[in-house]
């Protein structure tokens, strides 16, 4: 969460695409209280993309009744994606992937 939070200036998505891509063990109920617990509408937008996108087994088990994820869209690239479901633009190579 805080490489996403680092992203897209200091961070490349790409690359944390990558890292979430590995996370294949992790535990619903942890990632649902830091999810309700992060304060970046970014961070978890882009968490709850990229787990999605990753297509993990314990996505499906999160209680994201409990996440705010806020309103209103973001942009995070210039000329980017935008991805619906979670109100965020993302670059067009990540959505790709």
């Amino acid at each position: 969460m805080e490489c996403l939070f680092l992203s897209p200036q200091l961070m490349d998505l790409i690359e944390c695409y990558h890292l979430i891509e590995g996370l294949v063990n992790l535990k619903p109920k942890v990632v649902t209280e830091l999810l309700k617990n992060c304060k970046s509408v970014k961070v978890k937008r882009l968490f709850l993309y990229m787990a999605d996108k990753a297509n993990h087994q314990w996505f499906q088990f999160l209680n994201l009744e409990k996440v705010d994820i806020g309103t209103g869209n973001r942009i995070l690239v210039e000329k980017g994606v935008y991805q619906a479901k979670y109100l965020i633009s993302v670059p067009k190579e990540l959505a790709e992937l």
